[in-house]
């Protein structure tokens, strides 16, 4: 509950460390970018502004609401988190995985929890962000001009910021100055507040010393093996022990339940002869489109943008007056933007219909009255106009082809799922769909829901269809027909249980050498048990391992020397030894036995010398590991700030609309 009384416990804990903090706190900020402080809150604002311009679409991301409406999924104190925010988070934050992981889609991600994730460290964010303002914490324009320009995306040529590239790209994505400058505010609110929190962590050396000490320990000693096939084959096994053998691991023969499955797939491939335009439409196409392929003029110009129309209007008379162009900008504290080859339509979308009827309007070297658009007013100079003669119709056919074969493939798809979908909804059975739609049926053998036929290991299940078994599984022969996406916009697949086969042991007449070998294995690896608990017994009385190896009756592999450094054991990530894991776990001049996979043997583990790490030798591993220690405690200090500032403004949660939202991610309420 947010807190009542008129200071409130938490702003007093922190206020005062936070206002302490002087401006190499803010230089810092940068720094923390790529720390592990983003695993408490890695909606990084600015970041994932600036990876969306690369594809995505931005919207403003400042929302205002009332209430828990059906478009809100989320409440945060006096902010509200849209649906279309979230949305475009969760969208943004899969194109930064799919980096990393190209075959990643909007399934998968949110399988693995990324839209609860997203919506987690939106609430981390804002939460911190309003109780930042709450305190009296400010973020000047300076900085946050300092952020834009370091923003890839608004580069030039050059590879420095460059303001006509800055407008462009806000322009195309349809976003505006103030939504771009108040994330990265945000951002740098949340930032704030987090820098002194998760910098307030400083391990003492003495508590990393012993740590360090374990690392640099040194191990060395010896491992021996009792293979299970070094024992006596002994007597076949009667029919009652294989009984008895069987009945008690009858799990280990029981094949799955498994289904038969059967799918067809539809998609663009099979609609394409369809989908070619005719000469009549290509005419057409052309018509409609005259302005575009008929005579036309570029432009190219130079524009200054102000927030005030008398700035304006006094840019435009200092230059009409006699002051260059580039002069009155660089005295009213601005940079001229060069903008090249403009059409009309352009540089409306760019700025404004009512700038491009000017800049079209005015005679070559002549410069307009201001005129506005929703990133200020605009003063234009015109540099030079050149004239686009019209193109044939022979010359843009192949262009127009192009374009209309795509959007008549697009609409056969899409009229195609609409049918299929309204066939399924009125009662149609999977072989109606099929023949109605000229579909081509195929049925899977009898597979688990791991896409395995037990009865033909080689069986390897179509891969267009392949992550779509598993949820058949969840099917019954009765509910109606489903239509996955294999390739959103692109494939498409039918598909529909069968048969189901529930889960059968294998009858022990058709498995017995199968069982009869396991019997005789595990009977092996009980007698290899006995001779290395026998072998134990003696080395812990202080015989040689190598020694009570051979004396062991029976003939086994000589002992090996095993050992190493604790901290070299996992270098590099590679996964260690069982044997020697053990090593490290045991007491010195002690003997233990570990089981082989499979039932193969034991192996003998003997530790002989324990050598403690000296520290003094690498000092530096102290304070790697004091560094190291001290970031996982700001983790969690981040974490618990986190969690007080949400406990003292209050959060509420639309589970409805964020479900309604996940449905509409992956395209399940229906096929677009």
């Amino acid at each position: 509950m947010p807190c009542r009384k008129k200071v409130c416990p938490l702003k007093q804990r922190f206020t005062s460390a936070i206002r302490a903090t002087s401006r190499s706190m803010i230089t810092f900020l940068r720094s923390l970018f790529n720390s592990k402080i983003g695993l408490i809150v890695s909606f990084l604002f600015i970041v994932l502004v600036a990876i969306s311009f690369a594809g995505a679409d931005i919207t403003g991301s400042m929302g205002s609401g009332t209430g828990l409406g059906g478009s809100t999924v989320a409440e945060v104190g006096k902010h509200d988190i849209s649906t279309e925010e979230l949305s475009m988070r969760v969208n943004n934050q899969l194109d930064v995985q799919r980096r990393q992981s190209p075959g990643l889609d909007m399934t998968n991600f949110i399988s693995a929890g990324g839209f609860e994730d997203t919506l987690e460290q939106m609430i981390n964010v804002r939460a911190l962000e309003e109780f930042a303002r709450s305190i009296g914490l400010g973020v000047s324009k300076r900085l946050v001009d300092g952020d834009i320009a370091s923003i890839p995306a608004f580069n030039g040529p050059n590879g420095q910021f460059d303001r006509t590239t800055f407008l462009s790209v806000l322009s195309q994505r349809k976003v505006t100055e103030k939504q771009l400058r108040d994330d990265i505010a945000a951002d740098l609110y949340t930032r704030q507040m987090l820098v002194p929190v998760a910098g307030a962590t400083r391990i003492p050396a003495s508590i990393a010393r012993p740590y360090a000490a374990l690392a640099l320990e040194s191990r060395s000693g010896l491992v021996g093996f009792v293979p299970s096939t070094a024992m006596a084959k002994g007597t076949p096994p009667t029919q009652a022990e294989l009984d008895a053998y069987y009945k008690q691991n009858v799990a280990r023969y029981t094949v799955p339940e498994r289904r038969v499955i059967r799918y067809a797939t539809f998609g663009k491939a099979m609609l394409a002869d369809k989908a070619k335009p005719t000469e009549a439409e290509i005419a057409a196409a052309y018509k409609a489109d005259a302005a575009k392929y008929g005579a036309r003029e570029t432009r190219s110009l130079t524009q200054v943008i102000l927030q005030d129309q008398n700035a304006a209007r006094a840019f435009e008379a200092k230059v009409k007056g006699g002051t260059s162009f580039a002069a009155a900008a660089q005295q009213a504290g601005l940079e001229p933007a060069a903008l090249a080859e403009q059409d009309r339509a352009k540089l409306t979308e760019l700025a404004s219909k009512a700038v491009a009827d000017a800049a079209f309007a005015a005679a070559q070297g002549a410069i307009t009255a201001p005129q506005r658009s929703g990133l200020g007013w605009h003063v234009v100079r015109v540099d030079s106009v050149k004239a686009v003669p019209a193109r044939t119709l022979e010359s843009v056919r192949g262009e127009i082809t192009e374009t209309l074969g795509k959007q008549k493939l697009d609409a056969a798809l899409a009229d195609l799922a609409a049918k299929i979908e309204d066939s399924i909804a009125d009662g149609a059975t999977f072989d109606e769909v099929v023949k109605a739609n000229g579909l081509t049926a195929i049925s899977t053998p009898a597979i688990t829901a791991a896409g395995i036929d037990p009865d033909n290991q080689a069986f390897r299940p179509d891969p267009a269809f392949a992550r779509f078994i598993e949820p058949a599984f969840e099917a019954t022969v009765d509910d109606d027909p489903i239509v996955e996406t294999i390739v959103q916009g692109e494939q498409y697949a039918l598909s529909d249980v069968e048969r189901i086969v529930p889960a059968t042991p294998r009858p022990l007449a058709q498995i017995r050498d199968q069982v009869a070998q396991a019997f005789e294995l595990e009977r092996a690896s009980r007698q290899a048990r006995a001779i290395a608990d026998a072998i134990i017994a003696k080395a812990s009385k202080g015989v040689p391992l190598a020694q009570a190896i051979n004396e062991a009756g029976v003939k086994l592999p000589a002992p090996e020397t095993i050992g190493g450094r604790r901290m070299e054991l996992t270098a590099g990530g590679q996964r260690v030894p069982p044997p020697l894991a053990l090593l490290f776990s045991m007491a010195e001049k002690g003997a233990k036995r570990l089981e082989a996979p499979g039932k193969q043997g034991w192996f003998i583990v003997y530790l002989d010398k324990i050598t403690p790490g000296d520290i003094a030798s690498q000092p530096q591993l102290v304070a790697g590991l004091q560094a190291e220690m001290g970031r996982v405690m700001g983790q969690e200090y981040v974490s618990q700030f986190a969690n007080a500032a949400k406990a003292e403004l209050g959060v509420k949660r639309n589970a409805k609309a964020a479900a309604t939202l996940k449905r509409q991610l992956t395209g399940t309420d229906s096929v677009q």
